[in-house]
């Protein structure tokens, strides 16, 4: 059996990835692995469109096509990524599927004007749909704290958006003091979303009650409600948002999107996460997430924000990456694995991994 020396020796990275290894089609195993990617496919409480419990599966898919002689990064392949299916999470999946369908009558009752306390079966739905929503976050951080004691560097690939509240009480475990840098379209900070404590749109929230979490810088906001509004206000700039529309009216005065990075990078403490809802870029790099909504970002933009955050001197610490759903092509696939690729790198750079020297065309 070769070891992970000899597997770089003997592993073609301009040749299709290898199907039946790992993510990338890389022939690593996950203790030669530098970063580990735990896949959640959940979306229990989806509340517009479905399908991110199958964005990791799309992504895997998609990531065995991607060029690994990244520009920025062109040695990233050789730290290994693993992507850590389980059985476990094959019983995630199955979850999600079961207390899915088990969480549509409350939707659509609620959206009937009805009120969930006056039916008692409703309501035990509701109940057991929170507990087995605890469940899953319970087992997510135990899962990551598993790889961290470990030495290895973990990310979260979703499913929905609620599924990284276990990756951040792991975070905390390890971290006196962190911030999130949360791209997204929406603030997240739903209390308790249609009575679901782990709603997708209840996530920032629910972050906020670790106290490890000193910020929260929000990226691409352009859908929000009063509710979450007051939570901000409330948080006496522990959140801070930069609406698309404030920061478009930014750039249509004179404001350069790396001017914008300096700013966003410098309200963010010494340690960050980043969490990262395919939804905040314009939509056509995402067309079939659940809860689509008009401007954004674009890749190239996040993917710079990215490299000036791992350049800046602060520490990142983790990342999640969520709400990627398949549709009919394998588009969203496609994006959701380059961009998987480029989190990796900058994870990886940041934290003083070999990565390579940057491919500079121009003389």
């Amino acid at each position: 059996m070769m070891n992970k020396q000899q597997k770089i020796e003997n592993f073609d990275p301009s040749q299709p990835g290898l199907a039946d290894q790992s993510i990338f089609g890389l022939p690593f195993t996950a203790d030669e692995s530098e970063i580990i990617i735990i896949p959640v496919p959940w979306e229990v409480t989806v509340s517009y469109g479905s399908g991110a419990s199958n964005g990791p599966d799309a992504i895997l898919e998609a990531s065995f096509q991607v060029d690994l002689h990244h520009q920025d990064f062109p040695e990233l392949w050789k730290l290994g990524m693993y992507l850590d299916l389980t059985d476990q999470t094959q019983n995630w999946a199955d979850n999600s599927e079961k207390y899915k369908a088990l969480a549509q009558p409350i939707i659509e009752a609620l959206e009937s004007g009805e009120v969930i306390e006056s039916h008692p079966a409703l309501q035990s739905d509701l109940d057991k749909i929170n507990k087995v929503c605890r469940e899953l976050k319970d087992e997510v951080r135990e899962r990551v704290l598993y790889w961290m004691e470990r030495g290895k560097k973990v990310a979260l690939l979703g499913g929905d958006h609620s599924t990284p509240l276990g990756y951040y009480e792991a975070l905390a475990r390890k971290h006196d003091h962190f911030g999130i840098l949360h791209l997204d379209a929406h603030m997240d900070l739903r209390i308790a979303y249609e009575g679901f404590t782990y709603s997708h749109a209840s996530i920032m929230y629910n972050a906020l009650q670790l106290p490890q979490i000193t910020k929260i810088v929000q990226i691409g906001i352009r859908d929000f409600c009063k509710q979450e509004v007051e939570v901000v206000m409330a948080q006496n700039g522990r959140v801070q948002v930069h609406t698309d529309a404030d920061m478009k009216a930014e750039t249509f005065k004179g404001m350069t999107w790396d001017e914008q990075c300096n700013n966003i990078i410098a309200a963010l403490p010494q340690k960050v996460a980043i969490s990262f809802d395919v939804d905040g870029m314009y939509a056509w790099y995402g067309p079939n997430t659940g809860t689509p909504v008009p401007g954004g970002f674009s890749y190239e933009q996040a993917t710079y924000l990215f490299n000036k955050l791992a350049d800046s001197g602060k520490e990142i610490i983790g990342f999640d990456f969520v709400e990627v759903a398949p549709g009919e092509t394998d588009w969203d696939g496609n994006v959701g694995a380059r961009m998987l690729y480029h989190l990796c790198g900058i994870l990886a750079k940041n934290n003083g991994m070999e990565v390579g020297q940057r491919i500079n065309f121009k003389k």
